[in-house]
């Protein structure tokens, strides 16, 4: 095991590798991942001491801030195109976060979709709010999604962005109605569009959500 090795060389605080380590909190590997990589992650090149390399500690702080600065702007890069209201799928949502595949997908969202449709094959198909990925993004860092004025939220979050829709209780009322005759869905977005005087998208995005509350019981 490494020690932890802290001196005070030509005036000033120097580390070694593992003190680096416990100065920053990385892992001891990814210190000399930085270091040999140093030109492209900026990590400072350190000098040689009585046969061993040494860093000092205020250059290494200036690179870690700079480091944690570059790593937040990376997470916070989210597409914010389009309408908060938008029922989407994980591939969306994944390119919307700046994934590669919805495979790299946290738990945190993955596990926790704002609707579920569950396929013929028995597969579920899950869906979040565009609104719903923003707030993931902005909450990796702690920021707050833009348009919100900081200290106006009050009460709980709200379970999906319809809630107190009183368009969403007009949805509701269209799918009782089908079920209870044994009729199909299909076409109740057009009906509610007409009925409520809405683009039928964003009709049917009421309708998901209406539909959902069904389903589970709501």
């Amino acid at each position: 095991m490494s020690t932890v090795t802290t001196r005070t060389i030509n005036g000033r605080v120097a580390l070694d590798r593992a003190g680096v380590a416990e100065h920053t909190g990385a892992a001891y590997t990814t210190v000399v991942h930085w270091h040999r990589h140093r030109d492209r992650f900026g990590f400072p090149e350190g000098f040689i001491h009585e046969g061993k390399r040494w860093f000092y500690a205020d250059d290494i702080d200036t690179f870690h801030m700079a480091h944690l600065e570059a790593k937040r702007a990376v997470l916070t890069k989210a597409d914010r195109r389009g309408d908060p209201r938008d029922l989407i799928t994980s591939g969306m949502v994944a390119r919307i976060l700046g994934y590669r595949s919805y495979c790299n997908l946290p738990e945190s969202l993955y596990d926790n979709p704002d609707h579920v449709e569950i396929m013929s094959d028995g597969r579920r198909r899950r869906y979040w709010f565009r609104q719903s990925v923003w707030d993931h993004a902005d909450a990796r860092t702690g920021q707050q999604s833009p348009g919100r004025t900081p200290g106006s939220a009050t009460g709980p979050r709200k379970p999906h962005p319809y809630a107190g829709d009183p368009r969403l209780t007009a949805a509701r009322e269209l799918i009782r109605e089908a079920d209870t005759h044994g009729r199909a869905r299909r076409g109740l977005g057009k009906q509610l569009a007409e009925q409520l005087g809405i683009p039928e998208r964003t009709a049917q995005r009421i309708l998901a959500v209406a539909s959902a509350e069904r389903e589970n019981g709501i």
